[in-house]
């Protein structure tokens, strides 16, 4: 599975707060059908994901308060992409 999406980056509350991207609806429910189908702790997803240049692998988180999954942004993603909260990324995931 591969899809490329377009999503609002944001910063979760907190000190130390980690960077999110929320994916579309139609891409968790494809998610959330794969993750059914081999459970793994936590509702979590090992994806390949990649930013512009930086590709890295990572994990999707359910998120069950925005029925969907997080793809968290880590630091070096974003220095090396430019990329603060609030920032349209394009994201390409492979599961």
């Amino acid at each position: 599975m591969t899809h490329t999406i377009r999503a609002e980056v944001w910063l979760h509350p907190g000190e130390a707060g980690w960077h999110f991207v929320t994916l579309p609806e139609d891409v968790a429910d494809e998610v959330r059908a794969r993750v059914a189908a081999a459970p793994s702790p936590f509702g979590m997803a090992r994806v390949e994901a990649r930013i512009g240049a930086t590709r890295w692998s990572t994990s999707l988180y359910a998120d069950t308060r925005r029925a969907s999954f997080l793809l968290p942004i880590k630091g070096e993603v974003r220095r090396r992409e430019g990329i603060v909260a609030g920032d349209d990324v394009e994201v390409e995931l492979r599961m």
